[in-house]
């Protein structure tokens, strides 16, 4: 079986505190915990939709 969904891997690089309440639901969406955290998700439209709402707080790690 040749698996032809990518990953993408997200690190969150600025913290959560004082944002508004949809960019905080976004992070724990994606399930970034902290500064540093990072996750690795399937490359789908709604994780690049929730990506594009939270750039300023997180770095994409290739």
């Amino acid at each position: 079986m040749v698996n032809n969904m990518s990953t993408i891997k997200i690190k969150q690089v600025r913290s959560k505190i004082r944002r508004p309440k949809n960019q905080k639901s976004t992070l724990d969406a994606l399930g970034l915990k902290g500064i540093g955290h990072v996750v690795e998700h399937k490359k789908t439209p709604s994780i690049e939709g929730m990506i594009e709402k939270v750039k300023h707080l997180i770095k994409v790690v290739e």
